[in-house]
């Protein structure tokens, strides 16, 4: 099969560091395996349409002045259009247009949280690549541990992902790429089917809201209407509860705004660690604690939680 292929470059705003966008890639296990990684360098596969779109990306110049190749292959030419669509959820999947300017500016401010600033600093937030991708992993997350969520969301994607074999720079020999499917590709599989992926009734019931719901919605409003407009959306799914919610707005939909401190408490205390790291001496901060550290970064207390998380 012949493989169509791009290229352009991607200016992030500054500071921005690949590589330690790299690192949390690497670690971040919802996504294990579903990407190949270089030094300097991303190879991976989203779904526009129905056809898989491997996108490579990589690092050039310096965290001050940084600029992305990417190139994207294809089974078809890409149109103008789908070329900017394309190019645009790689720039949000990696949060390229976050200016952490103002951010760091409370951080450095911070005694104790300029020594993560230092540590992490030009990290932008690597998002989950789409939001409905978010909205599945939510739920298959749902009192199971996380390798057995990973493992049905790789059976989703083996049974209806798109794929493409590319042989790109970062791979010696051509690889079959996967693409998580898109809710349109999802939305004409019956629960039956799906639940004989997924094992469990509750959530094959669940995940079909989800389908459902990301099938019907236009796009524009999840990226542009108001968060407490999207929130409702959400919590109007099935399955999808405040924790729920609030998860996909902050990692699906860079609303870092919306982070509620009460909704980390809620979930174990991973968190609560990662805070008694940084400004506890090791000690358990107790939930007033955090909600009083947490307001003095305001809209940026999403941030704040994302580098207190990768810094643990």
């Amino acid at each position: 099969m012949k493989i169509f292929s791009t290229q352009g470059t991607l200016i992030p705003i500054a500071p921005f560091d690949f590589e330690k966008s790299l690192d949390f890639i690497g670690a971040f296990s919802p996504i294990a395996g579903e990407q190949t990684l270089a030094p300097r360098s991303l190879t991976k596969t989203i779904a526009l349409n129905g056809a898989a779109i491997v996108f490579q990306v990589t690092a050039r110049d310096t965290i001050e002045k940084p600029a992305l190749e990417y190139t994207l292959y294809s089974a078809r030419k890409l149109s103008a259009v789908d070329q900017e669509t394309i190019v645009q959820r790689i720039r949000f999947f990696l949060s390229l247009d976050d200016d952490l300017k103002a951010f760091y500016a409370i951080g450095n401010g911070d005694e104790k949280f300029a020594l993560v600033i230092e540590r992490l600093y030009g990290l932008h937030q690597v998002k989950f690549l789409t939001p409905f991708e978010n909205a599945v992993w939510a739920i298959l997350t749902q009192r199971q541990p996380m390798r057995v969520a990973h493992k049905v969301k790789i059976a989703l994607i083996e049974k209806f992902g798109a794929r493409l074999n590319v042989k790109s720079s970062a791979n010696a020999d051509r690889t079959e790429f996967r693409a998580f499917p898109e809710a349109a590709q999802l939305f004409p599989v019956s629960a039956m089917d799906l639940n004989e992926i997924v094992r469990n009734e509750r959530k094959t019931d669940y995940l079909r809201a989800v389908i459902e719901a990301y099938f019907a919605v236009n796009e524009n409003f999840l990226y542009h209407a108001p968060t407490t407009e999207v929130r409702e959306w959400l919590l109007n799914i099935k399955g999808i509860g405040a924790w729920s919610a609030d998860f996909i707005l902050l990692r699906g939909l860079g609303r870092m705004e919306a982070m509620r401190m009460t909704e980390y408490n809620l979930r174990g205390d991973p968190f609560g660690e990662a805070i008694a790291k940084v400004y506890g001496e090791g000690k358990k901060v107790s939930g007033a604690e955090r909600e009083q550290l947490a307001k003095r970064y305001g809209e940026w207390q999403g941030y704040w939680a994302y580098y207190l998380r990768v810094n643990a």
